[in-house]
């Protein structure tokens, strides 16, 4: 136990080691298919911590704003790992020594609504009713933590920005899983439209899942992507050719319009899309509030009702189209004179 909490607090640190963590777990341990969808969802999070300070959204929020917003995504981050890797690392262990040691959980602070799934995983090793728990698991542990705080319901959820964001399809999780014919990446994923709702939020997870490992092409792609890429928080990750680490104009230069159709413009500078490491410092990560979701059976049946594939899932040509509305609407405040 000592030795698990202090891998998990080592892991813990940021975006960018939490990501990493998932990803050498699941090439360990590849049958919990729940690694590698948290390191994929894990990415797509740096990502967004990593645009507030990136070309755009510093000319569209305020330093205070983006501030804000960068805390509940780290919250929100970092207690799904606070929570889950001791879960990860706990049957680890167990597979490691033959003994049954799940009787710990609890001394984790893990709900005991995981406790009977991962005794049932460890006598079948299905890994669709242990992804699906852990997916019910994770977002009920950031419910009430997070997505109902009121300081982040406040300062985030109901600003108009946060509203914006399907107007804008910042809602995006992307799933790089290969190259078109003119070299510029190709991404599966889908849109959440109301992160507020946690029906929502867990029905995602769910179609992630399914898309990640029931599409052979995607599955392929992503893992061919995750062995070759080690997560910096950039967007070069998966783009090079569109994101840049390494700014090439002052911050306060006037924008000028770079995207024809989600592409670089002919002798177009890269937009920039900084390392986490370079505009996120580590914060501490507080202990989460006591408490268990899991009231019975009731409270958690809902969920495992249906796990349906989604009817669209190739999202190149949404992300592309997201790109050129974001860069429209930064050109659009910037021809108004307001951030």
């Amino acid at each position: 136990m000592q030795r698990i909490r202090a891998e998990t607090a080592r892991m813990n640190r940021n975006n960018v080691t939490r990501t990493e963590a998932y990803r050498a777990f699941y090439l360990r341990r590849p049958e919990v298919h729940w690694a590698l969808l948290a390191h994929m969802v894990s990415r797509n999070g740096g990502w967004n911590m990593t645009d507030l300070q990136g070309e755009w959204l510093p000319r569209l929020l305020d330093m205070p704003k983006r501030r804000c917003t960068f805390g509940m995504l780290e919250r929100a981050n970092a207690l799904i790992f606070h929570d889950a890797y001791p879960q990860l690392l706990l049957y680890e262990e167990c597979r490691r020594s033959g003994r049954n040691l799940l009787h710990l959980l609890p001394r984790f602070g893990v709900s005991a609504f995981m406790k009977p799934i991962w005794q049932q995983f460890l006598r079948s090793g299905d890994a669709v009713p242990l992804t699906v728990c852990l997916i019910v698991n994770e977002q009920h542990f950031i419910e009430e933590r997070v997505v109902q705080n009121p300081y982040y319901r406040r300062k985030v959820l109901n600003t108009f920005f946060f509203g914006m964001q399907s107007v804008l399809q910042l809602n995006q999780v992307v799933f790089p899983y290969g190259k078109d014919e003119g070299g510029d990446p190709l991404v599966a994923g889908l849109i959440l439209e109301n992160f507020s709702d946690i029906r929502e939020r867990i029905e995602f997870g769910k179609q992630l899942y399914l898309l990640l490992f029931g599409m052979p092409g995607v599955s392929k792609g992503v893992l061919a992507f995750v062995k070759a890429t080690r997560h910096t928080g950039s967007r070069s990750d998966y783009a090079p050719d569109l994101f840049t680490q390494v700014r090439h104009g002052a911050p306060t230069a006037s924008y000028k319009e770079r995207l024809i159709g989600g592409r670089l413009r002919p002798g177009a500078e890269p937009l920039f899309s900084p390392p986490l490491s370079a505009v996120w410092s580590d914060r501490p990560v507080d202990e989460p509030e006591p408490g268990d979701w899991f009231k019975g059976p009731d409270s958690a049946m809902p969920y495992f009702l249906s796990l349906d594939k989604p009817e669209k899932f190739e999202l190149t040509a949404d992300y592309r189209s997201a790109l050129g509305k974001l860069e429209l609407a930064v050109m659009a405040a910037q021809g108004a004179g307001i951030k």
